[in-house]
């Protein structure tokens, strides 16, 4: 999973990061709020990681801005030293998903980041379907049906449907798609690859105001799956 940290200590940043990459995450680190927001308006990511107190506005500046003015319901962990009740609350309250008090230690970060991450992907257990009328997605046959019709999709297509499904109304970027559906250590595949599979997908899965969805390009940055005249 893609991850962003906003922490202005160096050393802080830097073992987080170490911590979250040995997990398999991909880490991005952020040393004040106005870098992090420009990077989170171009890019996507899965999980934000911040800081309470920083050199320009405080995390909880940056995670009502995120809420309230851009939108963007990334699942949010605050992990500072403020460890009164009262600052636990008004984290949680902004819109956190998560508080953790430093020192944080290794396993309890790590696992506090899958069990997020986990929620935010709605637990969906292998064998299940996810049913976004009118399409439903088996995970055990990797297929998806329109209206009771199978239709003819590549793995790789089923992978990039199921992660627009999982994301809907969230724009994702085309690094981002590149590893979550490629995998993190393909560095030789093109963004142009995104571009050709997902126009192959939007054809496939027949996506249109009739049907309910759309799959619409953001210039410059990525894609976006969006409920439409429903």
């Amino acid at each position: 999973m893609r991850v962003a940290i906003l922490e202005d200590d160096p050393d802080q940043a830097e073992l987080i990061k170490l911590w979250l990459t040995h997990a398999e995450h991909t880490v991005d680190c952020y040393a004040d709020a106005a870098s992090f927001l420009r990077a989170v308006r171009r890019d996507s990511f899965d999980l934000y990681v911040l800081d309470w107190v920083l050199p320009d506005l405080s995390g909880i500046d940056v995670l009502q801005k995120l809420r309230k003015e851009m939108g963007d319901y990334t699942s949010v962990i605050i992990v500072t030293a403020k460890d009164e009740e009262k600052s636990i609350v008004r984290g949680l309250e902004a819109g956190a998903d998560d508080y953790l008090v430093k020192p944080v230690r290794q396993a309890e970060l790590v696992a506090r980041v899958s069990a997020v991450l986990r929620r935010a992907a709605g637990n969906k257990p292998e064998g299940e379907e996810l049913k976004v009328e009118p399409y439903s997605l088996s995970f055990a046959n990797k297929t998806v049906s329109l209206n009771g019709e199978k239709l003819n999709l590549t793995n790789r297509e089923f992978e990039l449907a199921l992660f627009f499904f999982r994301n809907t109304g969230k724009m994702m970027s085309r690094n981002h798609l590149l590893e979550a559906i490629w995998g993190i250590e393909n560095k030789s595949v093109s963004t142009r690859t995104v571009d050709t599979h997902v126009s192959r997908l939007r054809k496939k899965l027949k996506l249109c105001e009739e049907n309910g969805w759309i799959l619409s390009a953001i210039y410059q940055h990525g894609y976006r799956m969006e409920r439409v005249g429903r």
